[in-house]
């Protein structure tokens, strides 16, 4: 799906922060779907994946990107400075988590100068049927993350948003063309569109690489640092 691919592809632009890094945590990792991404484009470090799902941690062993674990990211069972950079997608905005303990947590598994990277759904105001349907309890505003990571101890923190030149889409969809389900709107559409919605989250990204952010977006990317 072409979201997942433009969530991957941005994640491993953030990661590119921290040099040759040899121990990596997916906190959220699912089916194990960037697990696997991630042992390609780092394939002399050790991928290290962790869900509660049982059920999708099976799958992602099938798939063969790193070492599972089954548990939950408020109580990680890994040792203090166990990894050189952590991610996690779209998880603290979970119900039933913890923000401040599930954050307190990565920065302790992470070594001095790891980095963190993250990524959650943009404005409260945004929420709909479909953050329902996939769990999530909240959206982000920038300052509000911003705070949390700082009130945990994270420095140099970074964000982008993204998904920006499709948001108007977005906020049509979930706002305007309201359904009365709850359904999730995670499925891949026809091939037309899963290639130009590629083609413009690509070219986001170029625009980011050329030093370029722009001011909304579905989603924030964020990087943070433990000093």
């Amino acid at each position: 799906m072409w979201w997942f691919q433009g969530l991957h592809a941005n994640l491993l632009l953030a990661l590119r922060e921290t040099r040759a890094p040899h121990r990596i945590l997916d906190a959220g990792c699912g089916t194990g779907g960037f697990m696997k991404r991630l042992a390609a484009a780092f394939p002399d470090a050790t991928v290290f994946g962790l869900d509660l799902d049982a059920g999708a941690t099976r799958r992602a062993q099938a798939k063969g990107g790193g070492i599972l674990a089954i548990g939950s990211i408020d109580r990680l069972p890994f040792a203090d400075g166990a990894f050189d950079a952590a991610v996690s997608a779209d998880v603290l905005c979970h119900r039933g988590v913890d923000e401040r303990r599930a954050l307190t947590e990565l920065r302790r598994c992470l070594r001095p100068g790891g980095l963190l990277a993250l990524n959650l759904p943009a404005y409260r105001w945004l929420y709909s049927a479909h953050d329902a349907a996939v769990d999530n309890a909240r959206r982000y505003a920038t300052d509000e993350l911003r705070r949390l990571l700082g009130g945990v101890g994270f420095e140099r923190v970074r964000m982008r948003y993204w998904n920006s030149l499709l948001f108007p889409l977005m906020l049509l969809r979930r706002k305007l063309w309201r359904r009365s389900s709850r359904a999730s709107e995670v499925a891949p559409g026809p091939v037309p569109v899963e290639r130009s919605f590629c083609a413009v989250l690509a070219l986001e990204r170029r625009l980011f690489a050329a030093g370029l952010t722009l001011p909304f977006g579905g989603s924030i990317l964020t990087t943070a640092v433990k000093p």
